[in-house]
């Protein structure tokens, strides 16, 4: 940071610093004018709201006031444009604190902080195949030279072109960087706030190992580290078994906090420890129901046909499935572990295929059908095959060359469950557990990426020969031998956190924390008993408190009331109210926890115990 000379004439910033014996944010006022501050202000140990800006009023709660829009009337945010937000001093203490969290565990690991820029270049993705792969939502541009360029989403290009270019050998190795910085997704319908929107706040470890053994070493050390930050946050998160997708790589976990609110669906056992996001989740076999026929029983099911299409529009995919169910029971899923190049994306996918007007050639058709309509079905589907039954109406039969293939079974000859796993359905892993489907919003994510990008980006390094474990030569050779790097990539969805435990824990009267990210720990509250008695309440207060405590003052000229209703919004952990008691000999407090459901009358000497009792079960 750099400081001010004593002749700078600008004006005073509030800066937050922090403390060395602990884990909590100060604000101090910086001010560049000859006048000192007041000298009890330099040595007050709390924040006075009155030199805090949180914006109030102006803003009314509605009757579906959800966490999001609590979280802008109560000052933390602010939507600059759609999907985009400004964080306000509120917001930013949350942030900051969320951030050192962050810190602790990844220097735990022996991580190292970078900060990379949010411009990359269009050809280093193509360089990985990842350019036209990742869709639309990619934000591009180009400078005055015309040189193609994008705003990030992720960082593995970049990282690994660093990496390759600096580090050579394998003493170097294991390497650990991360670091916490915005990142661009033009999504198509930004929603539900700091949960899913445009700009957003990530921490990406990158992990360089020069084998595999050491990589997958690697990997288990972060999953421990991301628990261990998951459970200071005491949040009731799950671990998934979760589908690499487009960052890829062959092994991966999620960690997702159920909330009705989330997008994703998280598939766990009652019984054994299967936890898996929709993606990867399979099912034992179910049970049919009583009005579709067995599979073997020779009668011929009713079916219904959901229809897709590959990414470049020549495949068209009839699923069939049982009439009773509906379309909104497929598991596009288990159809894309089938046929890859399946888009999903699409709501109307028949307007892409072939009509009278713009008849294609060379149109591949593949009927997938689900193991509850049973071989009867399949049979008849090819035996009485046509294609007016099977494709969909308005196609140019006559002018369009159709292969037509059936898919009944999976590549290991298993039976293929089309349809989404539902509560109740039977665990593929333990013979007795019965699974439940949860709603949760995903908050980080652990990927094993092997060489998908050392490979191609050429992040190779020199390893003696001994130390390779697929290595075919002797144990004791020293030869050199050039290898690429394993792998890792960890991401934590900073924002999206925010937003996640905002909803989380948010109750009618307002926003609650969990103590390790909120914006203070105590807010404290003067009755109207010591109205016009500020500097002898902060005197006290100040020789009361333990410095290690987060403490803010409220001392704006508001009515107690309007005060109480405001610290309830923000969701201060711990109010404590100066009341009548505070005028007895013992200098009685009024302690709320509105968590805990917590309301005692403490005296001030037992006031910094009792808070950090309360402080340690949030």
């Amino acid at each position: 940071m750099m400081l001010l000379s004593q002749t700078s004439r600008r004006p005073q910033t509030l800066v937050f610093q922090l403390r060395a014996n602990s884990t909590r944010l100060s604000s101090t006022v910086r001010h560049s004018s000859t006048k000192p501050l007041p000298e009890p202000y330099e040595q007050e140990g709390f924040t006075r709201l009155s030199r805090f800006w949180i914006p109030t009023g102006g803003i009314t709660a509605t009757k579906s006031e959800d966490a999001h829009a609590k979280l802008i009337r109560a000052g933390y945010l602010r939507q600059s444009h759609a999907g985009i937000f400004h964080m306000l001093p509120l917001g930013h203490r949350v942030q900051e604190k969320l951030e050192m969290l962050i810190d602790k565990y990844m220097h735990q690991i022996g991580a190292s902080k970078v900060s990379l820029s949010s411009i990359s270049s269009q050809a280093l993705w193509q360089q990985t195949n990842r350019l036209e792969g990742y869709g639309p939502e990619l934000f591009r541009l180009t400078d005055r030279k015309d040189i193609p360029l994008l705003l990030a989403p992720t960082h593995e290009e970049e990282i690994t072109t660093l990496v390759s270019k600096t580090v050579k050998s394998y003493k170097s190795l294991p390497l650990r960087l991360y670091q916490i910085g915005r990142k661009y997704r033009d999504e198509i319908r930004p929603r539900q706030g700091v949960l899913r929107s445009r700009e957003f706040l990530m921490k990406d470890l990158y992990t360089f190992d020069y084998s595999i053994q050491s990589a997958l070493s690697t990997y288990e050390e972060v999953r421990a580290a991301y628990s261990r930050l998951f459970d200071e946050l005491k949040l009731p998160y799950l671990v998934a078994e979760a589908s690499s997708g487009d960052i890829g790589g062959d092994l991966s976990h999620e960690y997702h906090l159920p909330t009705p609110i989330g997008e994703d669906n998280v598939i766990s056992c009652n019984s054994c420890d299967y936890v898996a996001n929709e993606e990867l989740a399979t099912a034992g076999p179910i049970p049919l129901d009583d009005t579709t026929p067995g599979p073997d029983t020779g009668d011929v099911p009713t079916a219904n046909v959901w229809r897709g299409i590959s990414k470049d529009r020549l495949t068209l995919v009839n699923v069939w499935y049982p009439a009773s169910f509906s379309d909104d029971s497929v598991n596009t899923y288990a159809i894309k572990s089938i046929l890859p190049e399946l888009d999903a994306s699409l709501n109307n996918p028949i307007q892409y295929w072939p009509s009278s007007s713009e008849p294609k050639p060379h149109v591949h058709l593949v009927n997938i059908v689900d193991y509850r309509l049973g071989s009867p079905f399949s049979n008849a589907l090819k035996t009485n095959a046509n294609l007016e039954v099977l494709l969909p109406s308005g196609t140019n039969v006559g002018l369009t060359t159709i292969t037509t293939d059936f898919v009944v079974s999976s590549k290991d000859d298993e039976p293929l469950n089309l349809l989404r796993i539902q509560d109740g359905d039977n665990c593929p892993r333990c013979s007795s557990g019965k699974l439940k489907v949860q709603k949760a919003v995903e908050l980080g994510h652990t990927f094993h990426l092997g060489t998908r990008y050392s490979d191609p980006l050429e992040a190779h390094v020199q390893v003696p020969s001994n130390l390779i474990e697929d290595n075919t030569e002797s144990k004791s050779t020293k030869k050199m031998t050039t290898v690429s790097m394993q792998m890792g990539c960890h991401g934590i969805g900073v924002s999206r956190i925010i937003g996640a435990v905002a909803d989380h824990l948010a109750d009618e009267k307002g926003l609650n924390w969990p103590r390790a990210i909120a914006p203070f720990d105590v807010i404290v509250i003067p009755g109207k008993n010591l109205e016009g008695d500020g500097e002898g309440v902060s005197h006290e207060l100040a020789n009361s408190l333990d410095t290690k405590l987060d403490v803010l003052l409220d001392d704006r000229p508001e009515s107690f009331p309007w005060k109480m209703r405001d610290a309830d919004l923000v969701g201060y952990p711990i109010i404590v109210i100066l009341g009548r008691g505070w005028d007895s000999h013992d200098k009685i407090c009024e302690v709320q926890c509105r968590r805990l459901s917590s309301v005692e009358h403490v005296p001030v000497r037992s006031l910094v115990t009792h808070v950090y009792n309360l402080l340690g079960q949030l």
